[in-house]
């Protein structure tokens, strides 16, 4: 039974998560949607059957774990480990989150797609738009992401992926995310094109920052708490913001000018 155990754990291990959570891709699109312009909604609605990008933020979780959409499992995060740069990192050759969600607005930018290719497209953008702002998804790959650095997070140990892919979210606010919506979405028109400045190269770098503050504030012999719950609160407030304005961004970029 302990050889089993050892086994499952080590699989489990060599799976990279992907995240955010439900709460946080649902909570992205949410505030995505409160951002859209009426012509970009109207078209999104239609591409997209009815239904909102909240019902589609964590498609692409489930479906690439499935043989149709297996060449994807890459695409969910960008490996960067301590003492490289996004710039000089290795390129991963089935592909990155940075690099997929390039390809995948250029194919939405210049049209021509069927509308099922289109929808596809789009379910993909959707989930990896909040993926990018994921700090743990812009993580070391000698750690894969952190799934592989444990730390105690009030006196259980877990690793460092899944608490940034959840966890540390309930403990921040334990809200739905139309609440978080509701609460965090109150920034002014000066600090909305502030956060979409940049492009997803720029956005992945700052991301990647971010997450290696995280890792600094996150050693495997220190016993986290609430002092980290209250100084990491306003990074994920701020990050669930800067996913949902910039897929409103580039979006409305591409489907305004339809």
């Amino acid at each position: 039974m302990k050889h089993f155990i050892t086994t499952l754990t080590a699989l489990l291990l060599s799976v990279q998560c992907f995240g955010w959570s439900q709460k946080g891709h649902d909570t992205t699109c949410s505030i995505a949607e409160n951002h859209l312009t009426t012509k970009t909604k109207s078209i999104l609605t239609a591409l997209l059957d009815g239904k909102s990008l909240v019902y589609w933020s964590n498609w692409l979780d489930n479906a690439s774990h499935t043989p149709q959409y297996a060449y994807s499992k890459t695409w969910h995060y960008k490996n960067i480990d301590k003492g490289q740069t996004i710039d000089n990192a290795p390129v991963s050759e089935t592909g990155d989150v940075e690099t997929a969600l390039k390809d995948l607005l250029d194919k939405l930018l210049h049209s021509g797609l069927t509308k099922d290719d289109e929808q596809l497209t789009l379910k993909m953008v959707i989930h990896l738009m909040g993926d990018l702002h994921q700090p743990m998804h812009m993580g070391r790959k000698s750690d894969r992401g952190g799934n592989q650095h444990f730390v105690t997070f009030f006196n259980r140990e877990c690793n460092l992926h899944e608490l940034w892919d959840g966890i540390i979210v309930e403990r921040a606010h334990n809200w739905t995310h139309t609440e978080w919506r509701e609460e965090i979405d109150r920034l002014t028109i000066e600090q909305i094109k502030e956060i979409e400045k940049g492009d997803i190269h720029s956005w992945a770098a700052e991301t990647h920052a971010i997450a290696e503050e995280i890792y600094e504030d996150s050693p495997s012999d220190k016993k986290l708490s609430h002092p980290y719950v209250a100084k990491w609160t306003p990074v994920i407030e701020q990050q669930f913001i800067r996913g949902g304005i910039r897929l409103a961004y580039v979006l409305n970029s591409i489907y305004d000018n339809r």
